[in-house]
């Protein structure tokens, strides 16, 4: 066992070994129960408030700072009370003067790591590990007061190995990844906040937006992660090998997620589809939701989201209604039968054209005689809309049913076929 390690062990024993140690472990055992009571009892009274009852923000925080630190409070003021009774007993309250000011530093740092996770708001992954980084900050700071910080920091650096010319101890691994994550959540920072800022700014537009926030948000990951390897002392040069590595990884089996990752970049960057377009791909036909990273998603009228890779929508035609202007040509096409007036028919298609909110009076609303059919005169009413993203169904829908009741009422028909039966010899059964 190394001296590091014998010395913790030794301060433990001293404290073991203190007259009326028992007594004060009791104290503590009720100071704990009291404290876990009074906590529960409060959940109870005040079972929290949702984001939905529009309590003051400053109130809830204010709320739930107290939330945080009542434990340590209640656990302070009963271990106080604990030792004053030990004393008047005359019995040793060592343990519990050292108890003291662990229960209030777990307060401060409890309520410390809140108002930062608030202050910073860097998303869920800060909010669910809040109680493991206030337990392992307020473990150092217990160390520290007790005085054993330098010999546990001393026996996790003896636990090492050699990996070539390179020592990793233990020591060096905790500080690796507490810089790193430290480095991480500053980076989460700056990049919501750059965020903000960006959504704030109306010279900007949509597609630049993302892609400035998806570059530096990228950016600032990938410098935390280096300052962070560069501030825990681990040799930058000595990821060259590692890096050549992950190339030749990302050659073979990441291949189509990095290209979905660089064809992300592509369309942020030269615009040719942002949140809002109007984008047909294949069969899809919907709206452009979201840009992210390895693909973007697609609102169909059904209500349906569809998420499409990236790179399919740089190495595949994408008809986008909305690219420069969002004035889209439909074609009607109709059909009369050779006995009616084809004029009369135009007009009556152009009417009802003209009648529907959605279309177009400039460019005007035209009525071509295409074809004489097999079966009737082809007519094709051609209109121009302004806002395919709400749909082109609609618009159809409504300009020919207003065909139809113009139709019905001049007395035109639309032809369809019509079949008869010839029996050539035999006869009908009957039955």
């Amino acid at each position: 066992m190394s001296d590091a390690w014998l010395s913790v062990f030794a301060g433990g024993q001293r404290i073991v070994s203190l007259s009326g140690f028992w007594w004060q472990i009791a104290v503590l055992v009720l100071a704990l129960g009291l404290a876990l009571f009074v906590r529960n009892l409060l959940k109870e009274a005040n079972p929290g408030m949702k984001e939905t009852e529009g309590v003051n923000r400053l109130r809830k925080i204010s709320r739930k700072g107290l939330n945080r630190i009542q434990f340590p409070l209640t656990m302070l003021l009963a271990t106080l009370i604990g030792k004053a009774a030990l004393v008047h007993m005359h019995l040793d309250a060592t343990l519990l003067a050292f108890a003291t000011p662990l229960l209030l530093s777990l307060a401060g740092i409890r309520i410390a790591v809140y108002l930062l996770r608030k202050g910073f708001s860097a998303g869920p992954l800060l909010k669910a590990f809040e109680n493991v980084i206030s337990t392992a900050v307020w473990a150092v700071v217990s160390l520290h007061l007790l005085g054993w910080l330098p010999g546990v920091l001393a026996a996790l650096d003896g636990l090492a190995f050699h990996l070539g010319g390179n020592r990793i101890s233990l020591l060096l691994v905790i500080k690796l990844v507490i810089t790193v994550a430290l480095f991480w959540i500053l980076a989460l920072w700056l990049a919501r906040l750059i965020e903000q800022r960006l959504h704030d700014s109306v010279h900007i537009s949509e597609s630049s937006r993302v892609a400035l926030t998806k570059f530096s948000k990228f950016f600032l990951l990938a410098l935390a992660i280096l300052v962070g390897l560069d501030a825990a002392g681990i040799d930058l040069t000595a990821l060259a090998v590692f890096g050549g590595a992950v190339g030749v990884g990302i050659g073979f089996g990441l291949q189509r997620i990095t290209s979905n990752f660089i064809s992300g970049f592509i369309l942020l960057f030269d615009k040719s589809i942002k949140p809002g377009d109007v984008i047909t791909i294949g069969s899809k036909f919907g709206w452009v939701q979201e840009l992210r990273a390895r693909y973007i998603v697609v609102r169909d009228r059904d209500g349906v989201e569809t998420l499409i890779p990236n790179e399919n929508l740089v190495t595949t035609d994408v008809i986008n209604w909305s690219y420069s202007d969002k004035a889209v040509r439909l074609k009607l096409p109709v059909q009369i039968s050779y006995g009616d007036d084809p004029e009369k028919a135009m007009q009556i298609m152009l009417d009802a054209a003209f009648a529907s909110s959605r279309v177009l009076k400039e460019p005007v609303p035209l009525c071509r005689l295409m074809n004489f059919g097999d079966s009737g005169i082809e007519l094709e009413l051609r209109i121009w809309i302004q806002d395919p993203e709400n749909g082109l169904g609609g618009v159809r829908s409504e300009v020919n049913l207003a065909i139809w009741r113009g139709f019905k009422e001049a007395g035109i028909t639309i032809p369809f076929p019509q079949r008869d039966i010839h029996i050539k010899g035999g006869e009908i059964d009957q039955k």
